[in-house]
């Protein structure tokens, strides 16, 4: 479906020969390709509807040096909504205190109520796009009840509660990233891994390059900061495995047969 990586560190680290080789499985995942770099309370956000080894752009892009301590970098194989721009992850939404929340997907949200209301609300139509609107709003609401309490212990508890809320009946293999903190959701076995040491955590759909990799807990939200991990949600027992008639026929309406 689409490929992740992610990368937390204390101090910043080059990245250039992962980025190379994680972009190289584009062939696989040919709708698009975006990255997210935040720096001091800045992010910066590339990202094109076309498969990230034709694009002239990130070729270019990855001839400089890249060096980050926070990062995301995303892949796209469609099953819901068109190739376009608006469809790109990472997708990125301010909640109403301005903070920027950004977040990249892969999977797909077969059975999710919740988040069909904002099927009319937002630029492009991925089930991605509106798992990130619905999880703004429920930051929303906390603030605007409890603005002066609502701390950094309050955005972990609702982001965790949103994963449990939308984990059943669907492959939710999230990373987001809100300025100061990555998370990390997995509900699928084999499909993210994370290369560990002290002060760094690189996060990958597949492992890259070399060093020891091993598979993210699943069905589990984890927070990092500064490469070490700093929260673990509650886990529930919501693992996702893969139905391939129904995925076909995902791809299937994609390519209207």
């Amino acid at each position: 479906m689409c490929e992740l990586f992610a990368v937390s560190a204390k101090e910043k680290i080059h990245v250039n020969e992962l980025l190379k080789e994680f972009f190289s499985h584009s062939r696989e995942h040919p709708n698009g390709w975006g990255i997210a770099i935040f720096d001091g309370g800045n992010q910066n956000i590339e990202r094109e509807p076309v498969r990230a080894s034709h694009s002239l752009y990130l070729k270019n892009r990855l001839t400089n040096e890249i060096y980050v301590n926070q990062m995301l970098a995303h892949i796209r194989r469609a099953t819901i909504g068109e190739v376009n721009y608006h469809n790109t992850h990472p997708f990125v939404k301010r909640d109403v205190s301005g903070r920027s929340w950004t977040l990249i997907h892969n999977g797909t949200i077969f059975e999710a109520s919740v988040l069909s209301p904002y099927q009319y609300s937002q630029e492009g139509s991925t089930d991605s796009e509106r798992i990130l609107l619905y999880l703004v709003d429920r930051i929303n609401e906390n603030l605007e009840n409890d603005w002066n309490s609502f701390d950094v212990n309050d955005r972990f508890r609702v982001a965790d509660d949103m994963t449990r809320t939308l984990a059943p009946g669907n492959k939710l293999n999230l990373i987001f990233h809100d300025g100061e903190y990555l998370y990390v959701h997995k509900n699928a076995a084999g499909t993210l891994y994370i290369r560990e040491k002290e002060g760094e955590a690189i996060f990958s759909t597949q492992p890259l390059g070399e060093g020891k990799w091993s598979e993210v807990p699943r069905n589990r939200l984890l927070i990092y900061k500064d490469g070490r991990r700093i929260f673990t949600g509650e886990e529930h027992d919501h693992s996702y495995v893969e139905d391939p008639e129904q995925v076909k026929m995902l791809f299937l309406g994609f390519s209207g047969l």
